[in-house]
């Protein structure tokens, strides 16, 4: 998908769509979010109207000299009205909350599981994790369109409903002063959406400043930025940055304050124009036609009131327009194709004792905007059972070829076969299901031991989970912990977590991969944070372990991967050399070039250590 293209084309949907959209999944998870925006308008209208009408009607029960008793009856009816009135918008507001909350977090929810489950060839897409970006953001608070769009709705029912009941109530006089009123009303709205414009502009200006701001606040603070700051006294360094950012910023808002001036002074010379044609003619009535004070004073209240109904309704539909915006992406983000079947494909069990023979057909792979494939006309075929190395230096395509087996990657030439039939086919997540791993960029999450090991949150086996890290070379490590494998690791979440080394971190992801048991286990490169022996001491474990499984191991140490019954060599994309370890080191050709270069550093008691 072009990135361009999306960005500059026209949001999929309006704030209608959206709207319908919103309303829709109120009604599947909290049905109370729809009816709450309906009376809150209503009560809002409703104190609205009283206090504009209170002043008037007492004043006329004044002008009429009615006994005392019904004067205070009037104002003890008003206050109790208003008293009903605010109360019951309070008790609704604070009930409404609850509501549009599990409405935005089922939203969260979807884009979570899109995030999580999506065809791993959209991870690669920059317009899909900017769409991504965006989703998240609006929904990140309340104030976001996808809860703050109830506050909108809210408002332009209200603005509509009152917008009615002025309009009752100035249905006497001229309709020219209400055309004035709304069109100074109008004027004022587009006068004051210049700032907000002017904002919109250059909002990433200003983003640009309070980024640097921030970004050099946090690195006063964090604990990964605390060891370079001492050593290289950055402290000063820091400050003059954020000194810098903070001058920029401060002139940045001189100049958004000195525009707002203006747009302010344009603003009152509207309401004055309103106010004066409207105090004139009100005062032209009273004179000609006998207008009444009380009269006098509930006209010029109800006018001020319509002024406000109109600018109201013309900045809510502008809010949910912007607001529409945001939801259209994030709407955009969840309907996101996917290149990948899933459930609609083919179910596909994974027997632990199965035969699985795993093939690419002339494959080549090509990166989204690289200019050169990554993967180079590839035919192999790895047999039930075998245990192949995949070796070369970096850059080679062995990582790429790895996504490409496992089903992360389809290729943009040739194709992927699991017992002779095309992978595309296959529900992609059962496919998955097939593989133990361990990938260079692995993740842990801040859980227990066991619970990282099981990859489960409470049923699991604990003897297991015991065994798999034994075979991983944790068990001291576990055994020295505070709570055995029921530690936290990690201190995002627990306080009282404990922090692995790189190499521990390794081991702990090794053992993850035993405890899955699939029959096919793959490991690229996940003992680089250890040393060889180490390394070849975990590989040659796994090939105990691993009796019988389809296995395949890609390394830049060739001394791990010895034990292998086969090991192809590759570079630039391509295989070049594949064979036993020795055959390949007979044959003299790159990988024996690349061990020999390799044996000078690995091989206790070399040459090059005798030397040192």
């Amino acid at each position: 998908m072009n990135t361009s293209d999306t960005t500059k084309s026209k949001p999929r949907y309006n704030m209608w769509q959206n709207s319908a959209w919103m309303v829709k999944n109120a009604w599947r998870v909290h049905k109370s979010v729809l009816f709450l925006v309906l009376a809150l308008a209503l009560v809002t209208v409703g104190i609205t109207t009283a206090q504009t009408l209170v002043a008037p009607v007492i004043l006329e029960k004044v002008e009429e000299t009615v006994p005392l008793r019904e004067l205070c009856l009037t104002i003890l009816g008003f206050t109790a009205l208003l008293f009903l009135l605010n109360g019951l918008n309070g008790y609704i507001a604070d009930n409404t909350i609850y509501g549009r909350i599990a409405v935005r977090e089922d939203i969260i929810k979807m884009i979570n599981q899109k995030s999580a489950g999506t065809s791993y060839p959209n991870l690669l897409d920059t317009t899909f994790l900017q769409r991504r970006k965006k989703a998240n953001w609006a929904t990140e608070g309340n104030n976001k369109a996808a809860e703050a769009i109830w506050d909108t709705w809210e408002n332009i029912l209200g603005a509509l409903l009152g917008f009615i009941v002025y309009l009752v109530l100035l249905s006497d006089l001229h309709p020219g002063l209400l055309c004035l009123a709304a069109a100074t009303a109008a004027a004022g709205y587009f006068v004051n959406k210049r700032v907000e414009n002017w904002s919109y502009v250059h909002k990433d200006e200003e983003s640009g400043y309070l980024s640097r701001m921030d970004y050099t606040g946090k690195a006063t603070v964090e604990r990964r930025y605390a060891k370079d700051t001492r050593i290289f006294g950055l402290q000063s360094w820091i400050e003059e940055v954020w000194e810098s950012g903070y001058r920029l910023y401060r002139d940045f808002q001189v100049r958004k304050e000195r525009h707002r001036l203006w747009i302010n002074f344009a603003d009152m010379l509207l309401s004055f124009l309103r106010n004066g044609v409207s105090y004139a003619y009100l005062i032209w009535l009273t004179i000609s036609k006998g207008l009444t004070a009380s009269e006098f004073l509930l006209y010029f209240n109800a006018l001020s009131g319509f002024t406000e109904w109109v600018k109201q309704l013309l900045e809510q539909l502008g809010t949910l327009n912007t607001q529409s915006l945001d939801l259209s992406m994030l709407r955009e983000y969840l309907e996101w194709p996917e290149p990948f079947l899933f459930d609609e494909g083919k179910p596909l069990s994974g027997d632990k004792n199965g035969s699985y023979e795993l093939k690419l057909e002339h494959v080549s792979y090509r990166y989204p905007e690289a200019n050169e494939d990554t993967i180079r006309g590839i035919d192999l075929t790895i047999r039930p059972g075998e245990k192949l190395a995949v070796v070369g230096l970096n850059g080679a395509g062995k990582t790429t070829l790895v996504r490409l087996l496992c089903g992360f990657l389809d290729p943009t030439q040739g194709r992927v076969f699991l017992n002779g039939e095309d992978i595309r086919q296959y529900n992609r997540r059962d496919y998955y299901q097939l593989f133990s791993t361990v990938f260079q960029d692995f993740s842990v999450l801040d859980a227990t031991v066991a619970q990282n090991v099981a990859q489960q949150v409470d049923v699991y086996e604990k003897e297991k989970v015991t065994t798999c890290l034994e075979m991983a070379g944790l068990t001291d490590k576990i055994a020295s912990l505070p709570k055995g494998v029921d530690t936290q690791i990690g201190r995002n979440i627990y306080e009282d977590g404990v922090e692995l080394s790189g190499g521990e971190t390794q081991r702990l992801m090794l053992a993850r991969a035993l405890y899955k048991d699939g029959p096919i286990l793959v490991l690229d490169e996940p003992t680089a944070a250890l040393d060889p022996i180490a390394e070849n001491d975990i590989y040659l474990k796994y090939n105990e372990m691993t009796s019988g499984c389809t296995s395949l191991f890609i390394s830049h140490r060739l001394a791990s991967t010895r034990f292998c019954d086969r090991i192809i060599y590759m570079d630039h994309g391509q295989i070049l050399e594949e064979g036993t370890h020795e055959g390949l080191l007979a044959a003299q050709g790159g990988y024996a070039n690349l061990f020999e270069v390799q044996s000078r550093y690995y091989t206790e008691g070399g040459e090059e250590h005798g030397a040192e």
